[in-house]
């Protein structure tokens, strides 16, 4: 016995100093602190799958989302981070939960499609007019459209991709365009794959790349795919490109200042069971996927909360009670200092004018449980 335990002492010692050494190595590997994240004002209304979008004047505009299963929401609410508060400012013309927002060149905030309850996903879609803190009805989409992707192209039209139809098990492979100038929307080429629960980027060169998402049927049953593709607005037309080294679906991915693509976490068509740590870029020049090594902690349902910060690290705030940093200088993940508790899963993460990143929102691991009225503050 006491050989065996004896052995089991410098076990435990010889681990702990290879993980003491192997902190100090990430410590001094990533040169830069990962920074913390401290709670700020609670949100009026808790929700998870909302939208939160920064306004020309510094605030952030939070709207729909659920506040629990079955529960959706049309009230929207202003983030001051003057004064750390959320403030109710009315609603909007319809409950939306998986919407799109894309603020304007114009400083109006367009909302576009969503569920408005089981089987409800709707066409309709309106204006955010930050000046008169109003909401106004624009043209409708051309169809039914939920959990779409959604990106603003540099020529100032918004770009609608995927997602699901008239109902969750209708995926989309069609896009859409809406241009502010006619204030319409119209149809554009279509994805070689119908794609929901996506994600997309729109890279340097003007295109947009998308990839990843749930292509037919449900749990456990889904079809995940690994596949990605390109749209190019001078065409209108999507062409494949390389595919992820993992099939996933609830991912998250953010233009790096270098012009490549981080993907992270996501999961495979065991949901919940089939969550990742793992992460891989996308190089445009070559068209190609390449493993970049782990996060830290598994992470999925993070589609809205990766944010690139102004130094060129990334915040990946979602997806694990836990946020961490990448630092694409040394293709390193670390964690920040402090935790967001149940607010993991379909949370928002915001960019503000200050540097911070505002985390709102979401839901824990019990999703009958609902969302948490919770908002923090990343500060780096």
């Amino acid at each position: 016995m006491r050989r065996t335990s004896s052995g089991l002492l410098t076990s435990l010692f010889l681990i702990a100093v290879t993980t003491f050494a192997g902190a100090q190595t990430n410590s001094k590997t990533s040169g830069t602190q990962p920074g913390q994240i401290t709670p700020t004002g609670n949100l009026a209304v808790r929700r998870f799958s909302q939208t939160a979008t920064l306004l020309p004047n510094g605030k952030v505009l939070v709207a729909g989302g659920m506040e629990c299963n079955g529960k959706y929401d049309a009230s929207a609410e202003l983030y001051d981070p003057r004064t750390g508060s959320f403030t109710l400012i009315g609603s909007m013309s319809s409950a939306r939960e998986g919407h799109a927002a894309i603020l304007l060149r114009n400083g109006k905030v367009l909302l576009a499609g969503g569920s408005s309850g089981p089987d409800g996903n709707v066409t309709t879609a309106e204006l955010y007019d930050p000046v008169t803190e109003t909401f106004h009805p624009t043209d409708n989409m051309t169809g039914p459209r939920a959990h779409a992707a959604a990106v603003l192209l540099k020529d100032g039209k918004v770009l609608l991709i995927g997602g699901d139809g008239a109902h969750e098990d209708e995926r989309l492979s069609s896009a859409e365009l809406y241009d502010p100038a006619t204030g319409r929307f119209t149809a554009t080429g279509g994805m070689h794959v119908p794609r929901e629960m996506h994600t997309a980027v729109l890279m340097n060169d003007g295109r947009v790349l998308v990839m990843g998402g749930s292509s037919a049927g449900g749990y456990p049953n889904s079809r995940i795919e690994a596949s990605a593709e390109t749209y190019d607005p001078v065409t209108g037309r999507f062409t494949t490109t390389g595919s992820m080294t993992a099939a996933r679906h609830k991912l998250a991915a953010v233009l790096l200042s270098d012009g490549r693509v981080l993907v992270v976490g996501g999961s495979d068509n065991r949901d919940w069971r089939g969550q990742y740590t793992s992460a891989e870029l996308y190089d445009p020049a070559t068209g190609r996927f390449s493993t970049d090594g782990d996060m830290s902690f598994k992470r999925f349902k993070l589609i809205a909360t990766a944010i690139r910060l102004p130094d060129g690290r990334v915040l990946i705030a979602g997806g694990a009670e836990r946020p961490e940093i990448y630092d694409p200088a040394t293709k390193s993940f670390q964690p920040v200092k402090g935790t967001v508790g149940e607010g993991r899963y379909f949370s928002t993460a915001t960019l503000l004018s200050d540097g911070r990143v505002l985390i709102a929102g979401g839901y824990g691991d019990d999703p009958m449980a609902g969302a948490v009225p919770n908002a923090w503050l990343y500060r780096p």
